[in-house]
């Protein structure tokens, strides 16, 4: 007989999962899985809904050793904050990787999407900032700004953070929240050229579409994880940053190269080289990490659909119960 199909929502995953390290490790082991080369992960399906300053995209990936795999709706909709909506939402549904049969529907409306967006910001602070971080800047006031600054202060715990945004007031309510939440000061910046002039650690997480991060800005020992561009026309980095960098880390260079920052340096004829490593391949050492701490380093985080796998059968082995 067919098992009963777990029908999870947004409030019991909120209970569920914490955002700490055993979430970054979860995260970090789809990485890890993608660089074995093993992971089958179809292309992205995306439709842009510019009418309406919206997005939707479909993501999945079967992970080997894994009891199941997932199979995302993601939904972006950039007006919602007006309405007093979230930006982000979309459900997953979890089928058995045996049969193929449905698992579990977890109605978490883009939570676990939040989740593992900022834990893999987390997994490439981790393996590509410098060792000693004090000050973090994040460029962008939204929900995932919090997020990725927490998410990095588990495993850099800096004593400062920076905001900035295009509005003054998103941008101080983000760093009192953000003082809050660590318990570090937190300061609010007019200049994003100063927000990086000052730290060592930087997330970018907005929806741009031209640079929020020039290349003249960045200094040695700086590390910049860009997580915005995740769809085409979307970017945030110039061009001219990746050249600039000494190492420039993809999540997946099938994607990076479609919807993330390597797609404008390709248009733009500048990227001579040849194909980046991934984030993979620097946390099993088959490519090496951070030059040195002087060095300039980026991570282009498109998302993946092995990281929603992930999250959706770490939600499974958290429950043995219908719920």
């Amino acid at each position: 007989m067919p098992s009963e199909i777990r029908i999870l929502t947004e409030d019991h995953l909120r209970a569920m999962v914490p955002l700490d390290l055993a979430l970054v490790d979860v995260v970090e082991a789809a990485f890890v899985a993608l660089a074995g080369g093993r992971v089958i992960m179809p292309p992205i399906l995306s439709m842009d809904l510019a009418a309406v300053h919206g997005e939707v995209d479909v993501k999945t990936a079967y992970i080997p050793g894994l009891d199941s795999f997932a199979l995302k709706v993601s939904t972006g909709f950039f007006d919602n904050a007006a309405r007093g909506l979230p930006s982000l939402g979309g459900l997953m549904t979890v089928f058995s990787a045996t049969t193929g049969q449905v698992q579990a529907v977890l109605l978490d409306n883009g939570f676990l999407t939040d989740m593992r967006t900022a834990a893999a910001g987390a997994v490439a602070a981790r393996h590509l900032a410098p060792t000693e971080v004090t000050t973090a800047g994040v460029i962008g006031t939204g929900l995932q700004a919090r997020l990725q600054m927490r998410a990095a202060h588990l495993v850099r715990p800096f004593e400062r953070v920076l905001v900035w945004g295009r509005d003054p007031q998103k941008a101080a309510v983000c760093a009192s929240d953000l003082a809050a939440a660590l318990g570090i000061e937190a300061e609010p910046i007019t200049d994003p050229a100063e927000l990086v002039r000052r730290s060592q650690l930087v997330v970018t997480t907005t929806p741009a579409r031209v640079p929020v991060l020039q290349a003249e800005w960045l200094h040695p020992g700086l590390h910049v994880t860009a997580m915005g561009s995740d769809a085409p026309g979307k970017m945030e980095l110039a061009p001219g940053a990746l050249l600039r960098a000494d190492l420039y880390v993809a999540d997946r260079v099938s994607q990076v190269e479609r919807l993330g920052e390597l797609r404008a340096a390709l248009n733009a004829g500048i990227w001579t080289r040849g194909t980046p490593p991934e984030l993979g391949e620097i946390i099993t050492a088959v490519h090496p990490g951070r030059p040195s701490q002087d060095a300039i380093t980026i991570a282009d985080l498109t998302g993946t659909g092995a990281q929603d796998t992930a999250i959706a059968s770490h939600v499974l082995s958290l429950t043995d119960t219908p719920c």
